[in-house]
């Protein structure tokens, strides 16, 4: 740790000319994976328990262990360690959602759920299906064309996402309906995206890089360009909310990024 927080200290020095300050974020180590959205942040660790941050602590959310879980419009959404179960999370305890098995799981839409298969298939649940979700059933997802290992998608300008040959994805999807406009291919390559509430761009590339894409706006959603942001160690995941970027080294560090 101390060697951290010595990389912490140039990292401060280094990030204030390229937009983001970051500083050691509250701590629940080893973190592996985590999500932010409407001013809420939900993680998992290495032993696949999923916590939401209240304050500076983190509170477990239940014995049930998860690969991956989200936290949005839609409320909090998670994927089963094992069967590739997707659950939400209603009124204290993880409700199962029968219909689709899922690898990871994306509530940061407008009310919709997107996510993705172990086999890369995409599916998208209606925001009227989503909301209306409190009790174990069957849910009926809408299968969207292409191929995809991570998605994203913000209650603004659209959903991004990443294929097995690391290129970048960008479309919109219309929230009530799963309606689809096609993917555009985004310059850049990339393991996992994230957009936030706000529209604004993540993405972590193969190195453990982390990049920020820049020029976007309602006329050109998909933005121009990417920028770098100097990181202390390479990152494993990224999540951003409310100019906040909630980063994951792989050491296992959550980072709080001011940008």
């Amino acid at each position: 740790m101390k060697a951290i927080a010595a990389l912490l200290l140039m990292l401060n020095y280094l990030s204030v000319s390229h937009g983001c300050t970051c500083t050691e974020g509250p701590q629940q180590f080893p973190a592996v994976q985590i999500d932010a959205g409407q001013g809420n942040v939900v993680m998992t660790d290495i032993n696949n328990y999923a916590y939401f941050l209240i304050g500076s602590q983190w509170y477990k959310m239940g014995s049930l262990t998860l690969k991956h879980v989200s936290v949005g419009p839609a409320g909090i959404w998670g994927v089963d360690l094992d069967e590739n179960v997707v659950y939400k999370y209603v009124a204290g305890s993880f409700v199962y959602a029968y219909g689709e098995s899922l690898q990871q799981v994306d509530a940061g839409g407008d009310g919709q759920v997107v996510g993705v298969t172990h086999h890369s298939t995409i599916h998208c649940l209606k925001s009227t299906i989503a909301s209306a979700h409190r009790e174990r059933s069957t849910l009926n997802w809408t299968t969207l064309p292409g191929l995809l290992m991570y998605v994203s998608c913000s209650s603004k300008y659209g959903c991004w996402g990443v294929n097995s040959g690391q290129n970048i994805y960008f479309t919109k999807v219309t929230p009530s309906t799963c309606g689809f406009s096609g993917w555009i291919q985004v310059d850049g390559l990339a393991v996992m995206v994230e957009i936030g509430t706000d529209g604004s761009v993540f993405v972590v590339n193969r190195g453990g890089e982390v990049f920020q894409r820049q020029g976007i706006d309602s006329s050109t959603p998909q933005g121009t360009s990417w920028t770098k942001i100097p990181m202390p160690s390479r990152i494993n995941h990224v999540s951003y909310d409310r100019g906040n970027l909630w980063v994951v080294t792989d050491y296992g560090t959550i980072l709080k990024c001011l940008c």
